[in-house]
């Protein structure tokens, strides 16, 4: 049972929007904070946003004013509602949780439980 699973993803026009999906099974620790994280090509992964048990949230500086992470744990699925998409929000995004005992992050490092990503396309 794969414990992350993203969908969502696509080509678009820049100023449209995207709705991530993440299912979240599979793993014990109720507690980790999760995240999205998105990687292009020649680039480093970075984070876009995270949530915690508590539902704090963070954002990276570009994603404060157009994206939304949220999370419903009775379906166990965190989405990130993305809205007015640049050319340069372009990128594989993934879905991640902490590693045991992380309760709150937004370095890629201190996520140890990744999936396999969803392609997000903007082009103008």
């Amino acid at each position: 049972q794969v414990p992350l699973v993203e969908s969502g993803g696509g080509s678009v026009q820049a100023g449209w929007s995207l709705n991530l999906s993440c299912i979240v099974s599979g793993f014990a620790d109720t507690r980790a904070c999760l995240g999205w994280f998105r990687q292009a090509p020649g680039k480093e992964r970075e984070v876009v946003a995270v949530i915690n048990d508590r539902g704090n949230v963070g954002y990276e500086d570009s994603a404060k004013a157009r994206f939304t992470i949220s999370k419903d744990k009775d379906k166990n699925i965190m989405s990130l509602q993305m809205n007015s998409l640049e050319v340069d929000d372009s990128a594989m995004y993934y879905c991640a949780a902490s590693r045991k005992g992380v309760r709150w992050s937004m370095r890629a490092t201190d996520f140890g439980i990744w999936g396999r990503g969803t392609q997000v396309t903007v082009s103008t």
